[in-house]
């Protein structure tokens, strides 16, 4: 292998020493010259630019060079094959220095070749299998096996050890004659047989045959009879069976993430292609190199995000479809690759039609590309109870994550936060998750922090183009879905519309997605699948509620759809109707100095605990009513509870994440903390501190500019 010498750059000299010139004292030019020596084009030269140094060549300095003693002057090397130390090719025979020339070359079988790949008075590494009374049997790879006659054996030979053998005879019943050879020092070859490579779309032209695959280990499953090794390459999946003995690991040093060359036989296997592996081994270097750019270049292309347009005309939609772009590619590649994809939302209407959007763009995609179960091993939707990614999350994602790849093989996941994620109330678990290389990716509306970006593949949020919560997750992840698979829009275009009213947006937005399907949704309708949503939200806890969330949002059945919203919202508004008659009474108000009303409800001592609805929904209640008291009124509704405080308000320029932050600072040992919207969140603290916290935040209210 030819390369530039390192030492000279490839110059073939090194510089000692540069001085001016002392005849034309560094000018480069000749200080006399006689006119009548010069030719007619050496005197039009003269004429134009005067007459060079004869001395220096016109560059005005002595450069004292001395040849390069690496190269020999010549700029290049020639590296050894085998050993990769320097040489010259002249030397040389067969790319190969004086040292490894001299030595004997050994040849390692790889367990794809048969005896056509042997060649009588060629040296061997082999293992011994067995040693019977008349010699010894001897594997040169897990297919072909010679013996070594009694009559051969100078030394001692043990069962598996490795030995050096020189074929002697092939005959044509294949057996072969093996004689031993002591080798200390060898050239290593090794030899493969050449079979075609194949890719994972061909396969099918090639069943009953041997071939090679390039690819990753995305999954390496153990089963009670062969390890099972799923590759991806550049066009999709490749399942391969490796077998030992029943229920042993084959090819432990093979790992997820490897990028592997494999040969073996294509078979069918149900309606499924299965390669039957005969050889599998890791490539490394220039050939992983190679292989993964291969890969990378064709997967980024199949990963590009459909150019849909918006289902609404709206500037801060095309503001973020850069970003959003970004987030579908990211989502999408992880899918290509088979990654696993863990879709994290907050418990609510938003949270829940936002995450239902890109589930129903991605579960397609994921069984296409991995088969029809793929969804169980390769996606996991999981509500967060809190309005951020919390501890509970990150440590439960990571426990399921690390039983997959201890089980599977699998990928660490990449984790889809939708209607959390922006705040810095997310960083903490956002640290753990990168301690164990889990990519995340956010798609939210509550109000961002900057820091959260240095954890993120990609993050999509309104307030990063001009907007506010008015664009709820469930627009935004519609849209994005739509990025993912356009086949889907049909399906999920009255997601948005719900969000809309189970947020209470305001924003143009809201009634354009409504108004787009109000032929099929009248608002009653809408408002009533946000409800039974998040009622059955309170009820399922920590459970996806895969099958009753898919038929609450009309993407199930029909009838049952009907049938769950009418039960749920009727159970649903007689619980807030029992909740609203303990709360009401017990509403204390007050006018603050800015005119607004504050309202506040100790929804510990003054509401049904354990039961729907919830603090935060609580509160929200009781402020629509009090909304409707009061009429135009700037009003502020808190409900609080031992350590914590739930905001609601209206006509006030507020900034909750701000005020968090100023509580933080100014109540020493109070640790709040907390965040959401400008004008609607909720706040965490110390008990002992509750006053002296609530006392504040009501001062700070009042101080806040209104509406007019």
């Amino acid at each position: 292998m030819k390369q530039k010498c390192k030492y000279c750059d490839g110059k073939g000299h090194e510089i000692i020493s540069v001085e001016r010139c002392s005849e034309c004292k560094g000018t480069g030019k000749s200080k006399s010259v006689d006119l009548m020596a010069l030719s007619e084009k050496n005197l039009d030269s003269f004429l134009s630019e005067g007459s060079s140094c004869q001395r220096c060549n016109g560059k005005g300095e002595i450069v004292s060079t001395n040849k390069c003693e690496y190269c020999e002057g010549k700029g290049t090397f020639f590296y050894c094959d085998k050993c990769k130390t320097p040489i010259f090719k002249e030397n040389v025979e067969e790319n190969l220095c004086q040292n490894c020339k001299s030595k004997q070359s050994v040849h390692f079988l790889d367990d794809s070749c048969t005896l056509e790949e042997v060649e009588v008075g060629k040296l061997y590494h082999g293992k011994v299998n067995s040693l019977p009374p008349f010699g010894a049997f001897i594997d040169l790879n897990s297919r072909i096996r010679g013996l070594v006659h009694t009559s051969n054996i100078d030394h001692p030979l043990e069962e598996n050890s490795n030995v050096v053998v020189l074929v002697k005879e092939i005959k044509q019943n294949g057996n072969m004659d093996l004689i031993p050879k002591k080798i200390e020092t060898y050239n290593k070859i090794e030899v493969e047989k050449t079979l075609p490579l194949v890719k994972s779309s061909e396969l099918e032209q090639f069943i009953g045959k041997h071939v090679r695959v390039e690819g990753e280990i995305i999954q390496i499953k153990q089963t009670a009879g062969p390890t099972i090794f799923t590759v991806s390459d550049e066009d999709g999946l490749i399942s391969g069976a490796a077998f030992v003995r029943a229920g042993e690991r084959a090819y432990e040093d093979i790992l997820s993430d490897m990028v592997v060359s494999a040969t073996g036989e294509v078979t069918e296997r149900g309606d499924e292609l299965q390669l039957e592996i005969m050889s599998m081994k890791k490539l490394t270097g220039d050939m992983r190199d190679a292989v993964w750019d291969r890969i990378e270049s064709a997967i980024d292309k199949r990963s590009a995000p459909s150019e849909t347009e918006f289902l609404v005309d709206s500037d801060i939609l095309e503001k973020l479809r850069p970003s959003m772009k970004e987030v579908a590619k990211v989502i999408k590649k992880s899918i290509i690759k088979s990654r696993p994809i863990i879709l994290r939302h907050h418990a609510d209407a938003d949270g829940m039609t936002a995450a239902l959007a890109i589930e129903q763009a991605i579960l397609p995609l994921i069984n296409e590309i991995g088969g029809s179960d793929a969804e169980h091993f390769f996606y996991k939707r999981s509500p967060s109870k809190a309005p951020f990614y919390e501890m509970l999350d990150v440590v439960r994602d990571i426990s399921f994550a690390l039983e997959d790849y201890s089980r599977h093989g699998q990928k660490m996941p990449l984790v889809v936060l939708v209607d959390n994620g922006s705040t810095d109330e997310d960083v903490p678990a956002m640290k753990q998750a990168k301690i164990y290389d889990i990519d995340m990716v956010v798609v939210d509306h509550h109000h961002p922090d900057k820091e959260v970006d240095n954890y993120l593949k990609a993050h999509v949020n309104p307030a990063h183009s001009g907007g506010d919560f008015g664009i709820t997750t469930g627009m935004l992840c519609t849209e994005i879905a739509r990025m993912i698979n356009p086949y889907v829009a049909e399906d999920i275009k009255h997601l948005p519309a719900i969000s809309a009213v189970g947020d209470r947006s305001e924003a143009p937005e809201a009634r354009k997605y409504i108004d787009l399907v109000s032929d099929k949704y009248s608002l009653d309708n809408l408002k009533d699948i946000a409800l039974a949503l998040d009622f059955s939200a309170f009820w399922l806890k920590f459970s996806s509620g895969k099958g009753i969330v898919d038929d609450i949002a009309n993407l199930g059945n029909k009838k049952r759809h009907n049938q769950i919203v009418s039960l749920y919202c009727e159970q649903a508004n007689d619980m807030i109707k029992s909740q609203l008659d303990a709360c009401i009474p017990n509403v204390k108000s007050r006018e603050l100095p800015n005119g607004a009303i504050l309202n506040v409800l100790d929804v510990e001592n003054f509401a049904h605990k354990f039961t729907f609805p919830p603090p935060g929904k609580t509160s929200g209640e009781v402020h629509d009513i009090l909304v409707k008291r009061y009429g135009n009124v700037p009003i502020i509704t808190i409900g609080y509870g031992p350590d914590f405080a739930v905001i609601r308000s209206k006509k006030l320029k507020m900034n909750i994440p701000q005020l968090v932050k100023e509580l933080h600072e100014e109540v020493a040992g109070a640790g709040v903390s907390g965040g959401g919207h400008l004008v609607v969140g909720s706040i965490k603290f110390v008990e002992g501190k509750r006053t002296e916290v609530l006392e504040l935040l009501a001062k700070k209210i009042g101080e806040t500019e209104v509406e007019s």
